[in-house]
């Protein structure tokens, strides 16, 4: 279990999705998350045929809603997305497609100056320079 040393924190989808896995001592104490994260989570209720799955993710969706208010992709997040891109581009990785939501998440925690805890620690791989990417692991059920 790692020991966090952080006050404050940017949360990816990945964790979310999972919190209830999630140790609470791995976390600090106030968490953010991004409008965009609140995006990908509203998507997930549309992406499943299954009712019970679809049900899961809206309930999800909502307690979120009702925990958070999402720090928004502004224009500081905006410049900042440009740097995240040009580190990402730099390695040779590819930086549109799918992998824009994430890296525009990952411009949010570049403008508010936040450490951004994930399961995907490899989504922001080439970015080590500009933010601090926290893994988190989930605890076995």
């Amino acid at each position: 279990m790692t020991e966090t040393r952080h006050s404050r924190a940017l949360l990816d989808a990945s964790v979310l999705i999972d919190i209830h896995r999630v140790e609470a001592s791995a976390l600090p104490g106030v968490l953010a998350i991004s409008a965009l994260t609140m995006a990908e989570l509203a998507t997930g209720p549309h992406a499943t045929d299954d009712p019970e799955e679809r049900a899961r993710r809206q309930e999800r969706l909502q307690r979120v809603e009702s925990s958070f208010d999402p720090l928004p992709f502004d224009a500081a997040a905006a410049r900042a997305y440009g740097r995240i891109y040009a580190a990402v581009a730099g390695t040779g990785r590819k930086v549109r497609g799918r992998r824009a939501v994430d890296l525009m998440i990952a411009a949010v925690a570049l403008a508010t100056q936040l450490p951004l805890y994930t399961l995907n620690e490899s989504d922001f791989a080439g970015l080590e320079d500009l933010i601090e990417v926290v893994p988190v692991t989930l605890r076995a059920d």
